[in-house]
């Protein structure tokens, strides 16, 4: 017999790409919860084609496998009216939504919090942005090497004898998905 793990019977909509965000997603999958990607039609999500040391198996990148595995892949344009119904079909069975786009572009998409939460009030909605929800970086879109120039950490990194060096992994990303995942978690446990 084996045991259960403790987001079984929980289902996740994740609607990000790259790193973060599918990182958060799968720590979730991780802990049992059922994952349902959503991604863009004819390619997807953009981490498929975004290769750490070149390593591609079955046409997606390395990366793209480790941090989307055991999730189910959905494929829907969101600019497309019956796509987006479906999609509404998924969200109003959804415990949780993890979403990294900039702000703004869930509401536009018409699938922001407040629009979901009238379908599903109890909906844990989760989301990465480079540089928060407001501010005046908050437009700007993010990705792990801008988080670390702006923290200054390549600069610790670095010697008086060299230039700046980043770390040489995506740390923003990887802490990022640990905290958005720890939580959606408690966000879970206090429903």
């Amino acid at each position: 017999m084996t045991a259960s793990r403790p987001l079984e019977g929980y289902l996740v909509l994740d609607f990000s790409q790259f790193l973060a965000g599918p990182m958060a997603a799968m720590r979730l999958g991780d802990l049992g919860a059922r994952i349902i990607k959503i991604e863009r039609p004819p390619s997807g999500d953009i981490g498929r084609g975004l290769a750490f040391g070149g390593i591609v198996e079955d046409g997606d990148t390395l990366s793209f496998h480790i941090t989307n595995r055991n999730k189910e892949s959905y494929t829907a344009d969101l600019k497309n009216d019956e796509d987006l119904a479906r999609v509404w079909n998924l969200v109003k069975q959804a415990d949780v939504i993890v979403q990294n786009f900039r702000p703004g572009v869930m509401d536009r998409l018409g699938l922001g919090y407040d629009a979901v939460r009238t379908v599903n009030p109890t909906v844990v909605y989760g989301s990465i942005t480079g540089y928060g929800s407001s501010g005046p970086f908050s437009a700007r879109p993010g990705q792990d090497l801008l988080a670390q120039s702006i923290s200054g950490l390549p600069w610790l990194n670095g010697s008086a004898e060299s230039p700046p060096i980043p770390v040489g992994i995506a740390l923003a990303d990887i802490i990022t998905s640990i905290h958005l995942a720890h939580g959606i978690t408690a966000a879970l446990l206090k429903k």
